[in-house]
């Protein structure tokens, strides 16, 4: 895992910003949108989860 703290908060920022950039441009057909959408939330999830770890 990474241990450098200032590469973990740039990493944890950049999955936090591209998960919601990936919800944001969802399409609005259903099933790619839908799965783009979801990918997104998955994203900043583990930008959240990395965020927050010791």
């Amino acid at each position: 895992m990474i241990r450098n703290p200032r590469t973990k908060r740039f990493l944890s920022v950049t999955l936090l910003i591209l998960g919601g950039l990936l919800m944001f441009l969802a399409p609005e057909n259903i099933w790619i949108g839908a799965l783009l959408f979801v990918l997104g939330v998955g994203v900043e999830i583990a930008g959240l989860v990395l965020g927050h770890r010791k």
